[in-house]
């Protein structure tokens, strides 16, 4: 039986740091960018001990998902535990970094099959906090003068600037605006932030 190839421990510094490198390359140029050969070149080591913490790049892109959706996933919980979950997800939704980086792990997904189950599990469990959460405080709101279930506002908050995002990262802006400004509103509505600032009735001027 073949030796089990070892790899770097997870607490590792150096391990951080080239996954650090790994997104930042991605969102720079593209996950076609991304070989032992550039990554170590970015993180200052060599290839080999690129490959010795990741021995595939599988593990590597796996790995990246993972994590990212661990520490977004940390974030959005703390949101959905307030009384105002849609705002939570509005925000999560429309992390540009997030949502860039995102895009390009889909796009390795549609080559390699384990990320996609990586990123599947994690979209789901995204989505089942989220529902919830808003579930939870949801109450008799409409959206487009129909009923609107938690099911679909969820779907609809997270995945609208995403898509936003992604048209614009190929130079479409045509009904961004508008889009975003009546979501915006409907948050205001159902959600409405105590920050806001007072408008004086008798204030003429």
């Amino acid at each position: 039986m073949a030796a089990r190839r070892r790899v770097g421990r997870e607490s590792s510094e150096t391990r951080a740091r080239i996954l650090e490198c790994a997104e930042q390359l991605m969102l720079e140029e593209g996950y076609a960018a991304i070989s032992y050969r550039t990554l170590g070149a970015k993180a200052g080591v060599t290839g080999a001990l690129v490959q010795y913490y990741f021995p595939t790049f599988d593990d590597l892109f796996a790995t990246m998902v993972r994590e990212r959706s661990e520490r977004s996933l940390n974030e959005l919980v703390k949101g959905l535990a307030t009384d105002r979950p849609l705002r939570a997800l509005w925000k999560y939704a429309n992390h540009k970094e997030a949502t860039a980086l995102t895009a390009e792990l889909v796009a390795v997904a549609n080559h390699r099959k384990a990320i996609r189950a990586e990123m599947a599990q994690a979209g789901e469990k995204a989505r089942a906090l989220a529902l919830e959460a808003v579930s939870r405080t949801l109450s008799d709101d409409r959206f487009l003068d129909e009923p609107i279930s938690p099911d679909v506002l969820v779907f609809l908050i997270t995945s609208t600037p995403r898509m936003v995002a992604m048209e614009q990262s190929t130079g479409m802006t045509t009904s961004h605006a508008e889009t975003m400004a009546y979501l915006e509103r409907f948050l205001d509505r159902v959600e409405p932030l105590d920050d806001k600032p007072d408008v004086d009735p008798t204030n003429d001027g």
